[in-house]
């Protein structure tokens, strides 16, 4: 039978490699940027325009699109090409502008080329929405974290040791949300994405698929423990994974071909959206079955720190 659990030390290598250079992009991003992610309107607030020009706007619209801005008051703006170039559908973010002042970037807009005014759209939008968002996404993570603890616990209670299988249930999830969050920190950095409330959304979505998944190889454990008295629990605990390896996988990939789809053949808004959802999922996958069940037999082989185990004093005899 070939052993997964058995190379846990190297799993716990690639996510190290993984999470270390996200949290060091994070913080490069705090020191540079005063953030840790590339924020959208959603949370610093602002104005967004979005329209598109019916005829030729010269060779550098973008260029031409700034100076109208900067003309305005604004020094920090993000242009953004919408879609096909053919289709000259842009947007931009800046700040907050008074009825006057949109008024008159809009005439300075049909200035570089007509306007299609059934395409033009602007938005206020308040950075107070961003921070509610992010105060409800925390707390939903944070209350997920004892819903999940306090169900693996009760659910597992005839298992030895029910609280391990929580906390590394809680420490896969929290593997996810830092990998997702270390990517989308350098796609900010290099890709200009921001985040906004549908990243968090994704986040959400992620932690769930993670927690759903780890219970179910969870609970598998719990029910070969019974039927294999005797075996050793990394046995066991390796029988499990293989028993349920193939589920997993076939469920996850009927997403990631959905997903798939959409990034190719989708809208540009919620590109981003699904992008992020993909590596969280597909981290997900990974986290469940090779972080959240390796952390179990290594906790149980007292392998972590804090759970080292002393020998006997027949054994560290026996091995003197």
């Amino acid at each position: 039978m070939f052993n997964l659990v058995q190379k846990r030390r190297y799993f716990f290598l690639i996510s190290a490699a993984i999470i270390i250079p996200g949290l060091l992009i994070m913080l490069y991003s705090l020191v540079t940027t005063g953030s840790l992610f590339r924020l959208s309107n959603d949370f610093v607030g602002g104005s967004i325009y979005e329209f598109q020009f019916t005829g030729d706007t010269g060779s550098d619209t973008e260029a031409s699109l700034r100076d109208v801005f900067e003309r305005n008051g604004n020094a920090d703006i993000s242009v953004q090409r919408l879609g096909d170039p053919e289709a000259n559908r842009w947007s931009v973010r800046a700040s907050f502008q008074d009825q006057a002042i949109t008024e008159r970037i809009i005439s300075e807009l049909n200035a570089i080329a007509p306007l299609d005014e059934g395409s033009l759209r602007v938005e206020q939008v308040s950075g107070t929405v961003g921070q509610e968002v992010t105060q409800a996404a925390v707390l939903a993570v944070f209350v997920a974290t004892l819903v999940v603890t306090g169900y693996i616990v009760l659910a597992f209670r005839q298992v030895p040791y029910a609280i391990r299988y929580g906390a590394c249930a809680v420490a896969a999830m929290f593997h996810d949300v830092l990998v997702v969050c270390g990517i989308m920190s350098l796609a900010g950095l290099l890709l200009g994405w921001e985040v906004d409330a549908l990243f968090l959304t994704a986040v959400l979505t992620v932690v769930g698929f993670s927690v759903q998944d780890t219970i179910v190889l969870f609970d598998r454990i719990r029910e070969n423990i019974p039927k294999h008295l005797g075996e050793p629990y990394e046995t066991i605990v390796n029988r499990s994974m293989l028993e349920t390896i193939h589920r997993s996988l076939a469920t996850q990939l009927n997403a990631f071909f959905i997903m798939a789809a959409i990034l190719l053949f989708g809208g540009d808004s919620i590109k981003q959206f699904i992008a992020i959802l993909f590596l969280g999922l597909l981290t997900g996958t990974y986290s469940s079955l090779f972080v959240a069940v390796p952390l179990l037999v290594a906790w149980e082989k007292g392998e972590l720190p804090l759970t080292r185990r002393p020998r006997p004093a027949v054994e560290a005899k026996a091995g003197a």
